[in-house]
């Protein structure tokens, strides 16, 4: 398993707490993004993820490495869902164990804002009103 991955089907976290975590570590961190059913004044029915998936899996294993050279962190692992994803399904899951917590919070933090900056991964959200779209990455 690479340490990061796309995944077409839904994420496993209890898997991948368990590939992260580490006994030397007293720390562990998880982020878990979930699709919610609004977007910027917006109901939301469902959204799409694809991804560019050579270069995205490129690019994020290139931030968990960055990750790991600058925090001190034993571990870290993200999965994104790409396809069609369904109200409360999780879109991504970030887990980071470190010998501390204060490592594990921030690397946790940082792979998450860079995958989302980074990645070359597209939401198209579908609507209430019927009508979808392409969102633009915070």
């Amino acid at each position: 398993m690479k340490l990061f991955n796309l995944s077409e089907n839904k994420i496993n976290d209890k898997q991948l707490k368990e590939l992260v975590l580490d006994p030397n570590s007293g720390g562990f961190v998880c982020f878990e993004g979930w699709v919610r059913n609004n977007n910027q004044g917006k109901d939301v029915t469902k959204l799409a993820y694809e991804a560019y998936n050579k270069l995205a899996i490129k690019e994020g294993n290139v931030i968990i490495s960055e990750a790991m050279d600058k925090f001190t962190i034993k571990k870290a692992i993200c999965t994104h869902r790409i396809g069609l994803l369904e109200i409360g399904d999780m879109a991504v899951w970030v887990g980071v164990s470190a010998p501390h917590r204060d490592a594990a919070f921030k690397a946790c933090r940082f792979i998450l804002d860079e995958v989302k900056s980074r990645v070359p991964i597209y939401k198209n959200e579908s609507w209430t009103d019927g009508e979808s779209g392409w969102v633009e990455q915070e």
